[in-house]
């Protein structure tokens, strides 16, 4: 996606969630200075060993997704959007990346992380505090923002970690993509609020609205990327 027509998407998602972009921004900052001091890692550090990708989001239809992956995996960049790690190594899977915004369950995604998987780290402006206090746990990440990307810190296009991820294989010259655990409904589980109580609940409002942004930008990139994407 190109920097001007993810801004006019950006814009928007700021007037409809009230989010502010000097917060943005201000995590941002924080995340290009760790990744500074640590050698400023890029794209080319993540594992890609093929161009046919499969991305995990955290909806209901995760377990059974991955129960079906397990059953017909062949060479494919396995990619999980933040909780999807959780589910994975239940079933003694190891993401090749993860792209979270650091709201997952953090005990799973450090050991994934610590196990061989790439993390692409997102910084927006309400999550300053998990990057001061998760960053130092990290290895083998690149970083990400919402906002104008600089330094050492890259914005591939997409608002949450799904769709988000999505953007980033086209990035990374994928193919294909397969999306798994991806239902854009009103259910939410406890792979995506892993402090729920629950296996499932119900979305709020805002979740919905961020649902639904995450089912139009990937309907964008159908449209307009070089991609071909298959939904399970």
């Amino acid at each position: 996606m190109e920097m001007e027509v993810w801004l006019e998407w950006y814009g928007r998602i700021l007037d409809d969630f009230g989010f502010s972009r000097k917060a943005d921004e201000e995590s941002a900052s924080y995340l290009e200075s760790f990744l500074r001091e640590h050698g400023c890692p890029g794209p080319e550090s993540l594992t890609v060993p093929s161009l046919d990708f499969i991305v995990f989001g955290a909806g209901p239809s995760l377990r059974k997704h991955v129960k079906r992956f397990k059953e017909v995996r062949g060479n494919i960049t396995i990619v999980a959007a933040d909780g999807a790690t959780t589910a994975l190594l239940e079933e003694g899977l190891i993401p090749h990346i993860i792209v979270t915004d650091l709201d997952g369950r953090m005990e799973d995604i450090i050991e994934a992380n610590g196990r061989g998987a790439s993390l692409v780290v997102h910084a927006h402006g309400n999550n300053l505090e998990a990057l001061r206090k998760y960053l130092p746990c990290l290895q083998n990440l690149i970083g990400t923002t919402q906002s104008i990307p600089y330094g050492c810190i890259y914005n591939f296009g997409g608002f949450t970690d799904g769709d988000r991820a999505v953007f980033l294989a086209e990035a990374l010259g994928a193919e294909t993509v397969i999306l798994a655990g991806m239902d854009f409904g009103e259910v939410v589980t406890r792979y995506s609020r892993p402090d729920m109580g629950s296996e499932t609940g119900r979305a709020d409002p805002v979740k919905r609205l961020k649902l639904e942004y995450a089912e139009r930008l990937i309907e964008w990139i159908e449209r307009n990327g070089r991609i071909q994407i298959e939904k399970w």
